[in-house]
């Protein structure tokens, strides 16, 4: 029993090999994007590594805004049916890699084209009943894909919310005026929970994939939390003045930003503990004094209510 056991493992390894050797075999006779598929295939195969930078390359490139848009069609649709189909953690995750990648590297028209999919085919990147259960440690890999999985699915709805990219221009909240701020923060809050559940367990925390992913993850969090930070501060130099309506909206929002600064801190420190990001420098977070909440609150219960026309 035992040696059958210890077989495991290698026999799963030779016949993932042979399903990669066949699948771009076939690739290279009848695919119309030979090239292209075969980059995919070989960037999101079975070898626990790292997608190779020379395949990555190629597939970023077809997803460019100046190439014809059956290229960049195909490419979502061989990348997303890739995810569809595997129930192999490393080829998943390979595959979140590259569609995060091209979402940060590539232009907007890529997030664009991936929303306009969404509409048409559903969610592409919904991976929830993703299970790999071959062994202990790939169930946890698990966990880690669908949790890693929705935070790029909330990219895409967040860019669809606030139509623009904040990585690129995270100080754009600073210019708000106050019925933007009430509808772009919730959506950069809910992308601040998806990214603040990206937090690996058991086998993952040591798995280097996984700790190359959180990594990106972790740089992405500083651009967004600075972006909320600017737009809450911008909220709250207009919300004395606010409608009450407005006010109860803004006052949530003020709310959920400090408890998401604690969560922040402590997901902060869960990456020092994994021993990488020591010489990052994260955002300092400081918490707002308990006293201007309680303003805030009596505002609240004070604040003019917008006058209803009787028609």
């Amino acid at each position: 029993m035992a040696a059958g056991s210890s077989g495991q493992p290698n026999l799963r390894k030779a016949i993932a090999t042979i399903k990669d050797s066949t699948l771009v075999g076939i690739a290279k006779v009848n695919s119309e994007y030979k090239d292209l598929s075969i980059s995919i295939l070989k960037a999101t195969n079975h070898v626990e590594v790292l997608p190779k930078e020379k395949h990555v390359r190629t597939i970023l490139g077809a997803l460019s805004g100046s190439r014809p848009r059956a290229d960049v069609s195909y490419c979502i649709h061989a990348l997303t049916k890739r995810l569809a189909k595997t129930h192999t953690w490393v080829v998943a995750l390979k595959t979140l890699i590259v569609i995060h990648r091209a979402l940060r590297e590539v232009d907007h028209s890529f997030c664009v084209e991936m929303i306009s999919h969404n509409k048409s085919r559903g969610h592409l990147v919904n991976l929830l009943h993703f299970k790999d259960d071959s062994t202990p440690s790939a169930w946890d890999y698990s966990n880690w894909i669908r949790a890693y999985a929705l935070y790029i699915e909330e990219c895409l709805e967040c860019y669809r919310v606030i139509k623009y990219d904040f990585h690129r221009d995270y100080s754009r909240t600073k210019r708000f005026d106050t019925s933007s701020l009430l509808e772009h923060l919730p959506a950069l809050q809910q992308l601040l929970f998806r990214l603040l559940a990206c937090q690996p367990v058991g086998a993952a925390r040591y798995n280097f994939i996984i700790q190359y992913t959180l990594s990106i993850v972790a740089a992405e969090s500083v651009r967004l939390y600075v972006a909320i930070t600017d737009g809450v501060l911008n909220l709250i130099d207009k919300f004395f003045e606010m409608q009450r309506r407005d006010a109860v909206r803004a006052l949530d929002i003020y709310r959920r930003s400090s408890e998401q600064a604690q969560e922040l801190s402590a997901f902060f420190e869960m990456c020092h503990s994994l021993g990488f990001g020591l010489r990052q420098k994260y955002v300092k977070i400081d918490q707002p004094p308990a006293s201007f909440l309680k303003s805030m609150e009596e505002y609240v219960k004070e604040a003019p209510q917008t006058l209803m026309l009787p028609w």
